[in-house]
């Protein structure tokens, strides 16, 4: 397989320690990259570093844009660049016809660029190929976070875990095995299912407003207001809350402050906490997307 991505030119924008694993091995597969975003001195060689998102967007059969996505503005998160990187519709358009946009989660405005000019665009933030192993360090992250942040252990103290999808799950298991007692809060069945398999309390969120009042830390996964003024005036003032969606989050952190109760905003505990390890996830992930749709493209070109 070292050559499976021979002669198909790619781009990568932007990112962390995350896509220096992954332009390793695209490279490592035959493939052309180019790179913006990083020093010369940090990138595998074989890859070739330019200047400019445009640049580097030319001719491009795939644009790989870092899990984060951009901002509202188009800013891609580059961390070490030492100058702002815009994804721009003039970038765009110098991708190949046909190209494939990966991404973590796409604002709506690249998705309809995306539309405009017939790309394949592929959110992958979300495709249980990557989301129940990124589940893995982003668990391991917010028990860190927690160890650090409570002057209690985790075994015996009293847990509540908002929403129970794959890093819900993951953190749950994770957390009954350090002794807590886990209570699973879900509007799902099969997710409080999957909760009482593991040996965890479940719970509805109707019944939070009395939860809160007893428990030590609150992990939230649920990308939605669930810990308004309201909850938190009703939950113990030494509760930790540590919010694991994506931003902004599913608490009123304002309220939070003026209650005293701490709150700790996590996304992106993969890249942060174990970049080697979600690098890897995504070199294990990404090549396997990039001949999936390839080899779709070229049915859909022989059927036509």
């Amino acid at each position: 397989m070292s050559s499976a991505l021979s002669g198909i030119k790619i781009a990568v924008v932007g990112g962390d320690d995350r896509e220096l694993v992954l332009i390793s091995e695209l490279v490592r597969l035959g493939a052309t990259i180019s790179v913006v975003g990083f020093p010369r001195n940090m990138v595998k060689q074989g890859s070739y570093v330019v200047n400019t998102v445009e640049e580097a967007c030319r001719g491009a059969e795939v644009l790989i844009l870092p899990m984060p996505g951009t901002d509202v503005n188009g800013v891609v998160r580059a961390v070490y660049s030492s100058e702002q990187l815009e994804l721009t519709e003039r970038a765009i358009r110098q991708l190949a016809p046909n190209a494939l946009v990966i991404i973590g989660v796409a604002r709506p405005f690249l998705r309809e660029w995306c539309r405009k000019y017939r790309l394949v665009l592929m959110e992958i933030a979300e495709m249980d190929e990557v989301a129940i192993l990124n589940s893995i360090p982003t668990a391991e992250g917010a028990l860190q976070i927690a160890i650090a942040e409570t002057p209690i252990t985790i075994h015996g103290s009293e847990v509540c875990v908002l929403g129970f999808g794959r890093v819900g799950h993951t953190l749950g298991r994770m957390l009954k095995n350090l002794g807590a007692h886990v209570t699973a809060v879900s509007r799902d069945p099969a997710e409080l299912a999957r909760a009482y398999e593991i040996g965890c309390r479940r719970a509805g969120f109707e019944e939070l407003g009395s939860l809160v009042q007893s428990v030590d830390i609150i992990f939230n996964t649920v990308p939605a207001m669930v810990l308004d003024r309201e909850m938190l005036e009703a939950a113990n003032p030494d509760v930790l809350i540590i919010d694991l969606a994506a931003q902004p989050g599913g608490t009123d952190f304002e309220a939070a402050s003026l209650l005293g109760i701490k709150a700790v905003l996590a996304p992106g505990l993969p890249g942060k906490v174990a970049p080697v390890t979600a690098g890897r996830i995504l070199a294990e992930v990404i090549p396997q997307i990039i001949l999936r749709e390839l080899l779709r493209a070229d049915q859909n070109t022989s059927c036509g």
